[in-house]
């Protein structure tokens, strides 16, 4: 089992990625999780200052019109720095926006937190502080995208069972696969594997420091490894007992991205949660 650096944190019930499964007859098999969240607003005191909550709520009113303007989150994606806002008024925005299923982190200090609304996330690095409305952060996705193919594996030790080859499969994969093309999956629960053929391919793949956590369906971890395109993508249940266990050749697993469903179902209840906020804020 690979370690994985971000914690499980309380889960707040919201709609999103990962909400739904993938395969329901295979998850189903494995005992995946089945509570489906349904979305609820940010929770939010709305007690700040007209100073504070009349530019915060502005920004929201702007990031509507961006969004219904756009027809995709994965093809028309939006950007928008918040460097120019006092502290206080990006705390409200925090606020406002609320803390949604994913969180995505990188070693070069580079984070994603999505909001309560799908498709719309939190962005924050050395000199970024963005909202950004996508399918999965930009610059996190070029990221993901700038590995290289690292040196092959030195022969493996004696007793192995299956490791040797499936190595030098998701090598081949990860060589050949483009961005565009259909997800390679191979799951590593449905094969006969030993652990020490589990540690061997996790040594030999090796890991970035690039991670996922998507809470929307169980504790679904997702970890970068040091082949192109690679990612462990691993199904908890609430006992943090791994129940399914897969490499995928993508560029980011499906779990971890915003579907194309959610660009309206955003827009509704983002128009939604700003009309509830004026008319709270009128009485």
């Amino acid at each position: 089992m690979m370690t994985f650096p971000i914690p499980v944190v309380a889960h707040r019930p919201q709609i999103g990625p990962g909400s739904q499964p993938v395969d329901d007859e295979v998850l189903v098999t494995l005992d995946v999780p089945n509570d489906v969240h349904a979305y609820r607003p940010p929770l939010s005191e709305l007690d700040a200052p007209p100073e504070v909550a009349g530019p915060a709520l502005d920004f929201l009113r702007e990031l509507l019109a961006a969004l219904r303007e756009s027809e995709s989150l994965l093809t028309q994606p939006r950007r928008f720095s918040l460097l120019a806002y006092p502290p206080a008024v990006r705390a409200e925005i925090n606020e406002l926006l609320g803390e949604g299923e994913v969180a995505v982190m990188s070693a070069a200090g580079l984070r994603a937190q999505e909001t309560a609304f799908t498709g719309i996330w939190r962005v924050r690095g050395e000199g970024i502080d963005d909202v950004e409305a996508s399918a999965f952060p930009l610059a996190l996705r070029e990221l993901a995208l700038a590995r290289t193919m690292p040196p092959e594996a030195a022969a493996p030790p004696p007793g192995l069972m299956n490791a040797p080859a499936l190595y030098h499969e998701i090598r081949s994969l990860s060589g050949i696969w483009r961005p565009g093309r259909p997800a390679r999956v191979i799951n590593l629960s449905l094969l006969p594997a030993t652990p020490d053929d589990l540690a061997w391919l996790d040594e030999e793949l090796g890991r970035i420091s690039f991670s996922v956590l998507s809470r929307g369906f169980g504790n679904c971890r997702i970890t970068a490894t040091a082949h192109p395109h690679v990612w462990w993508v691993q199904y908890f249940n609430n006992m943090e007992k791994l129940i399914l266990n897969s490499i995928e050749i993508v560029d980011v697993p499906a779990v971890a991205l915003a579907a194309a469903e959610d660009h309206e179902a955003t827009v509704e209840r983002l128009d939604e949660w700003i009309a509830s906020i004026e008319s709270a804020r009128e009485n």
